[in-house]
């Protein structure tokens, strides 16, 4: 039987609210659910209110099994609500309250500890939002060992400057085709292909592991020097909502448990796909499951 990892996700925990149904989200929980479920030890570090919508989402986190010593209950700032617009493809654009709880993250001795024991540490770009939360992150950034970033261009939360120097930090970088050429182009790349493009942005940011998702068209992997590449599983997509969370959390198991980039991306690839198949971010998926979609959709 394997260590477990120990890993703390950083960042936005709420509710994701549906035309008809309010689910539980944000990318932080999204992730660290499906690492949890994977078997990994994991933490996060966020914010609640003072409300019913905290206690679920508290509840929620301590049934599948994740430290929420680190979630702060705030008085004067509401549980994350975001509402999510679907469209006729099943993928999603969100208005994200402003203020959350989430947004309001405060530095504390007890999280600075924590991040200097974990293995690694995943953060995203919206909790950038707000000084506070940001100002914590680049505190926690300072004690990690292993920097995981998960870019996500949520229009008007975000400005690009921080973006960069968030990449900066990280020794794995997960974004998708789009967050890339933003990102390129604001580096001034003169870069026409994908594969030039990971290569400039890995360079640039001095991050030795860069994964783009590519939608219904699979992955690509640049791991020490080579690219590693999966072109996708034909699925019926319900929602892509946390597709994109299950694939970075799938990714990291396999990256940091086995030396088989090949196989990390495949894996990664074959969890999110299975997750678009279901409605909210965090569908039930066990590992005997994934393993049986592997040997159905990949060529032997």
């Amino acid at each position: 039987m394997k260590n477990k990892l120990k890993g703390v996700c950083f960042g936005e925990i709420l509710f994701d609210v549906f035309p008809h149904q309010k689910k539980i989200g944000g990318a932080p929980l999204n992730a660290a659910s499906r690492l949890s479920s994977l078997g990994e030890d994991i933490a996060v570090i966020s914010g609640i209110g003072n409300d019913e919508d905290g206690k679920t989402l508290l509840n929620y986190l301590k049934n599948a099994g994740i430290n929420t010593e680190a979630i702060q209950v705030k008085n004067n700032y509401p549980t994350g609500l975001v509402d999510v617009i679907l469209n006729d493809k099943g993928n999603a654009s969100y208005n994200i309250n402003y203020p959350s709880s989430w947004d309001k993250i405060e530095l504390t001795a007890e999280n600075i500890l924590m991040v200097k024991n974990a293995d690694f540490f995943v953060y995203g770009s919206l909790s950038s939002r707000d000084s506070v939360s940001e100002n914590t992150l680049k505190q926690l950034l300072n004690a990690a060992k292993y920097k995981i970033f998960d870019v996500n261009l949520r229009a008007p939360y975000y400005n690009i400057k921080t973006i960069i120097n968030l990449a900066l930090e990280s020794d794995l970088l997960k974004l998708n085709d789009d967050e890339l050429n933003e990102i390129c182009a604001a580096l001034n790349s003169d870069k026409n292909s994908l594969e030039q493009n990971i290569k400039f942005i890995a360079e640039k940011t001095n991050t030795k592991t860069v994964c783009v998702t590519l939608g219904a068209h699979g992955a690509i992997l640049y791991f020490e020097n080579k690219f590693y590449r999966n072109h996708g599983f034909k699925v019926n997509v319900v929602d892509t909502v946390g597709s994109g969370d299950s694939f970075l959390a799938s990714l990291i198991f396999k990256l940091l448990n086995e030396n088989n980039p090949q196989h990390a991306v495949d894996f990664a690839c074959a969890v999110g796909s299975i997750a678009a198949q279901s409605e909210g971010a965090n569908p039930v998926i066990t590992l005997s499951e994934i393993n049986d979609f592997l040997h159905k959709n990949t060529k032997q």
